[in-house]
């Protein structure tokens, strides 16, 4: 039984190794934000944003293996690292900034006499990364990739 999980895992570690990436990183988040909140959030589990990145340890961890397994060389080696700078640069870009404009948005909505707009919920403001948590999810991915 053991010796089929095992080459189960090792058949398939390419999609399982970062799903776990992201699995721990999710359940980290979700386990600091109870004990700081003192309240069970259980969108915090896939809401995207917060120390630290899963998105960039998923990748990280992703290229990490495929650099071991064959090569830094190889062209699948360079597909997955440029696909892990464009999403670490989203993440810590793109979403970050869509982040704030999303905080200011609710600022403005909930200011009484300056707008007429109503809104039903909020915006999501916790959407990227900053540089810091990005740094800290590559790692956790470069890790778990390096061991596994």
């Amino acid at each position: 039984m053991f010796q089929e999980i095992a080459n189960f895992i090792t058949e398939y570690k390419y999609i399982i190794m970062p799903i776990l990436v992201w699995v721990f990183i999710q359940l980290f988040k979700f386990i600091y934000d109870l004990v700081t909140t003192k309240k069970i959030n259980f969108k915090r589990i896939l809401q995207a944003g917060g120390m630290p990145s899963s998105h960039s340890g998923v990748v990280v961890c992703l290229t990490t293996m495929i650099g071991k397994d064959v090569g830094i060389n190889s062209p699948l080696f360079a597909v997955s690292l440029i696909f892990s700078l464009v999403v670490m640069d989203d993440a810590a870009g793109v979403r970050r900034a869509a982040g704030k404009q999303a905080k200011l948005l609710n600022k403005i909505v909930e200011t009484p006499g300056l707008t007429g707009v109503q809104m039903h919920e909020k915006l999501v403001e916790v959407l990227g990364h900053s540089p810091k948590e990005v740094i800290v999810g590559a790692l956790i991915g470069l890790i778990v990739g390096l061991v596994f």
